[in-house]
């Protein structure tokens, strides 16, 4: 890890910015009228459905898991999954409130340095995400990682973060990436040799601190506040 500050700042998206579970629950909730519409009891297919994405919502298999458990027999499953995958990925809710003070955090992060997002996930849903919270025009180049090779260019793989880092005109190794998953958002950071500030909020707020993060906060306008010092100056990088 480089000991000279950050040169410009890179943001994760669900449960970083906005809570991800407003948007599961309306995604469960289109899968459960279709579901309707396909002659299945979709309030049971719903509810299913909402506690296979509680046990982990970035999980492959979730609506075929949620109908085997509502009673479906295993034999439906090829005519009704891809209907009510389609109803999932097809979900674009009018708006998704951001966390208190996200909008005023973002802003003064990109008055002082490149601002980018990194994100995972389908990229059809994940631009649905981004409209739908309002902030795209805060926060510069947006980078799905899917479109760089489906779910094997996910984070922690570097292929993304060196994607956005030539995008926003810097060095991997000088980006301070915010975010809430050790997992994935401190350990893309890690795989670079750049700096992350972890966020305790959201799904994995009481996943442990492996890897370790530069800082870790409860709150998205904390860890602005940090790397805002960071970026100026304020505070010695380590």
């Amino acid at each position: 890890m480089t000991g000279l500050p950050p040169l410009a700042v890179v943001v994760d998206l669900d449960d970083t910015l906005y809570p991800q579970a407003d948007y599961l629950a309306g995604a469960a909730a289109a899968v459960g009228v279709a579901a309707t519409g396909l002659g299945v009891d979709g309030v049971r297919v719903h509810a299913a459905l909402v506690r296979e994405l509680a046990a982990g919502s970035d999980a492959g298999g979730t609506i075929d898991r949620a109908l085997l458990a509502a009673g479906v027999p295993a034999g439906d499953l090829p005519a009704l999954v891809p209907p009510l995958v389609a109803a999932f990925t097809g979900h674009e809710p009018d708006s998704l409130a951001p966390y208190a003070g996200v909008p005023e955090a973002l802003a003064a992060l990109a008055a002082v340095a490149p601002l980018g997002c990194l994100t995972d996930g389908n990229p059809v849903i994940q631009d649905a995400k981004v409209a739908a919270t309002g902030l795209r025009p805060l926060l510069g180049p947006v980078l799905v990682t899917d479109t760089l090779g489906g779910r094997a260019a996910r984070k922690p793989s570097p292929v993304g973060l060196v994607a956005l880092a030539d995008a926003l005109g810097v060095p991997a190794e000088r980006l301070l990436v915010i975010g809430d998953r050790p997992g994935k958002d401190v350990a893309v950071a890690a795989a670079v040799g750049a700096r992350a500030i972890r966020i305790r909020q959201g799904e994995y707020a009481h996943a442990p601190d492996e890897p370790a993060a530069e800082a870790v906060v409860d709150s998205f306008p904390a860890a602005a506040a940090l790397a805002l010092d960071l970026l100026t100056g304020a505070v010695t990088p380590a």
